[in-house]
């Protein structure tokens, strides 16, 4: 992305979201080798740093095991698509969570919701 377009302040929440993807990811990815990939530990840093309240405590044989899911190029790294199809996932994930505990949504008046309305 042309450093003109991330320089410019987000019109939306949208586009807000999306340059946080893109500065996390290479807030991590530049640390070790490949600038544009990142290596087991960073993947292992960015998910303990940045996603450490959902993820919890993550262990290593977790951050491996999303290593080899995520690597489907078997490059022993993961690139930004990679990197997207994790969070795509988890946001998938959370939005299921969320919705599942989710309370019913009840009028405040005590009615039975949404039935059709009686004529006269």
């Amino acid at each position: 992305m042309p450093d003109t377009i991330m320089s410019k302040e987000p019109s939306s929440d949208l586009e807000s979201a999306m340059q946080m993807l893109i500065k996390t990811f290479h807030k991590y990815s530049g640390k070790e080798g490949d600038k544009y990939t990142l290596s087991r530990g960073e993947l292992r840093e960015l998910l303990v740093e940045e996603l450490g309240t959902y993820l919890g405590n993550c262990k290593d044989d977790g951050v491996e095991k999303v290593m080899n899911d995520l690597d489907a190029n078997n490059d022993g790294e993961v690139d930004f698509t990679e990197f997207i199809i994790l969070m795509g996932a988890l946001t998938v994930a959370c939005n299921d969570f969320f919705l599942e505990f989710k309370p019913e949504d009840k009028p405040k008046d005590g009615s039975k919701g949404n039935s059709a309305e009686k004529k006269d």
